[in-house]
C-alpha cells in the first residue's frame, strides 16, 4: 500500500498522553465509527496481523509517548508506535519562537505539502523532521502563553 504521511491539531488535554488518548478516540470514530470490524481501538491494536501488516495510514498506528526528542531507531523495535517532542531547538528553528500556534503550524504544514521553496538557511521542512515509519513527533502549540493544541505528524506504512 505504501507510505502515508498524517498530521493533525488536537486540543492540549493537560498532557500530552491524554491529548493522544482523545485524538486516539477521535480518529477511531472517523475511521471504524460505521465499521463493525473493530469495536474499539483495543480490539484493534490486538489485531496483531493487520496492525503489523497494513496498519491503519493514521495517528493509531501510534500507541504512546515517549519523552525524547533523541531520533527513533529502525534497529529498535521498542521505537516502532512512538510519539516524541520535536526537540525546542527544531521548534525554534521552524517557527521562530518556542511558542508557536496552531494557525502557523497549519501554515508550515501547507507549506511541506506543496513543496515550496524554503529560504537557504532551512534545508527541510517541519515534516521533514519525522524520518522513520510507524512513528509521529509532536510540538506544544500556544494561544498567547497557554499550551492549548498538540501538532502531530508522522508516517504510517512501508
Amino acid at each position: 500500500m505504501g507510505a502515508s504521511s498524517w498530521e493533525y491539531v488536537t486540543s492540549y488535554e493537560g498532557t500530552v498522553e491524554k491529548s493522544l488518548e482523545v485524538l486516539h478516540e477521535r480518529v477511531f470514530e472517523e475511521l471504524y465509527g460505521d465499521d463493525e470490524t473493530y469495536r474499539d481501538l483495543e480490539e484493534l491494536w490486538r489485531d496483531e496481523e493487520y496492525m503489523g501488516e497494513e496498519g491503519t495510514h493514521s495517528i493509531l498506528d501510534v500507541d504512546r509517548v515517549v519523552h525524547t526528542t533523541a531520533p527513533p531507531s529502525s534497529r529498535e523495535i521498542a521505537d516502532y508506535g512512538t510519539l516524541r517532542p520535536l526537540a525546542p531547538e527544531r521548534i525554534v528553528h521552524h517557527f521562530g519562537t518556542d511558542r508557536p500556534t496552531p494557525g502557523r503550524f497549519e501554515e508550515l504544514v501547507t507549506q511541506s505539502r506543496a513543496g515550496m521553496a524554503l529560504p537557504p538557511d532551512r534545508a527541510e521542512t517541519l515534516l521533514d523532521e519525522c524520518r522513520m515509519r510507524w512513528t509521529g513527533v509532536y510540538v506544544v502549540l500556544y494561544t498567547g502563553d497557554e499550551p492549548t493544541h498538540l501538532g502531530i505528524f508522522g508516517f504510517s506504512g512501508d
